[in-house]
């Protein structure tokens, strides 16, 4: 679940982090009450759930109140990658020496939180990881005794070589800890921790995602999602307890399994292809989950052909069978489908497809080339 920057900032303020002041608005009238009552030059930045706000317009720089009513006016019900902005954070605007990057980040291949941190702030971190490595400096923290000093003197550091700055630092660090495992984050960071002309550091950007399966221990974090600043097809993927993300390319994808999820949008990059999405109805033999998968892939007009990649294991597959036969009978299909079935009762499930008009394969390599060139508009394979 990701949080808006002003949620985050909330949560790295409670934990001690210094951060400017700010409030959210959701008219233009209120970005200029807040910004009176500031009194100082503030930025009006777009909330929504995605990167890219400053290119696209959302983050902007106001030398009055009378200026962050007019930013705040072009910024509401801007679209920013499909999402539309229904509220803005007005904050005080920070004078900038120097920008940094601090980050935690839950590492499955050391099983620890991670932190990164980089004198290289205020840019894309994966951008400086594949240009500039050495600019960065990686330090798993071991879960039984959190971010000690020295360790947190390390990074501060690496970071400013005036001890002053190096301090106050590690001490911002060791705050941004508490509040990543008191949230439950799989990801926290500042971007940037700036060093102001009077030599002090402030958090002037901040991002939380929490980790899903921490919502239902902490349903204080869990009330702070807002549906709203959330692609629909995601929420409604969500509430059909189903696992989807949705993506740029053209191949819908309905697959039983993370991994096997993960493999089928690997095939169609091979062949190449483009997934439109990662979609995983789990183990579960209900036709139900079909028929929400297929009416959430149906509703994006980018998707060119569907792609049914079943492995039957728990999952039965006449099940699935009966669920693309309920589904396209309720809502009849507009693009190609491809259906590949192996596993539990694969027998049975052709039987139901064959009777229905449907073709299906029980070969993956076959599907996905398949379903690749249906979505460019060519002939079958």
């Amino acid at each position: 679940m990701d949080l808006h920057e002003y949620q985050a900032k909330e949560l790295l303020q409670a934990a001690g982090v210094p951060v400017p002041p700010g409030r959210v608005a959701h008219t233009p009238d209120e970005a200029e009450a807040i910004a009176t009552e500031y009194g100082v030059p503030v930025m009006v930045k777009a909330q929504v759930h995605t990167g890219g706000r400053g290119k696209a317009g959302g983050v902007k720089y106001c030398k009055n109140a009378g200026e962050a009513r007019e930013k705040a006016q072009a910024i509401l019900g801007m679209d920013i990658k499909g999402l539309t902005v229904e509220k803005v954070l007005v904050t005080v605007a920070a004078d900038i020496a120097s920008e940094a990057y601090v980050g935690i980040i839950v590492d499955r291949a050391t099983k620890k939180a991670v932190f990164m941190v980089s004198a290289a702030g205020g840019i894309d971190i994966e951008e400086v990881a594949a240009t500039t490595p050495e600019k960065i400096l990686y330090l798993p923290v071991d879960p039984r005794y959190g971010l000690l000093s020295f360790e947190a003197l390390r990074m501060g550091f690496f970071l400013y070589k005036d001890a002053k700055l190096a301090r106050s630092a590690a001490k911002i660090m060791q705050q941004l800890y508490t509040a990543f495992i008191a949230a439950g984050c799989s990801l926290a960071e500042i971007n940037p921790l700036v060093v102001t002309p009077a030599n002090e550091l402030v958090a002037v950007d901040g991002k939380m995602v929490i980790d899903d399966n921490e919502l239902d221990r902490r349903p204080d974090i869990a009330a702070l999602r807002d549906e709203s600043s959330e692609a629909p097809s995601e929420v409604d993927a969500r509430k059909a307890n189903l696992t989807f993300i949705k993506l740029d390319g053209d191949v819908g994808c309905v697959v039983n399994g993370a991994g096997l999820a993960m493999a089928t949008m690997d095939l169609v990059k091979f062949y190449g292809g483009e997934p439109a999405n990662f979609l995983d109805i789990g183990g579960s033999s209900n036709p139900e989950k079909v028929v929400n998968a297929l009416r959430i892939i149906t509703a994006d007009p980018n998707v060119k052909c569907i792609l049914f990649n079943i492995f039957g294991g728990i999952t039965r597959t006449d099940d699935v069978a009966n669920g693309i036969v309920t589904a396209t009978k309720q809502n009849p299909l507009t693009v190609p489908i491809v259906i590949r079935l192996t596993g539990t009762n694969e027998e049975i499930a052709m039987e139901i497809l064959k009777a229905n008009g449907f073709s299906a394969s029980s070969d993956m390599d076959e599907a996905v080339q398949r379903a690749v060139a249906l979505a460019k508009g060519g002939a079958a394979a």
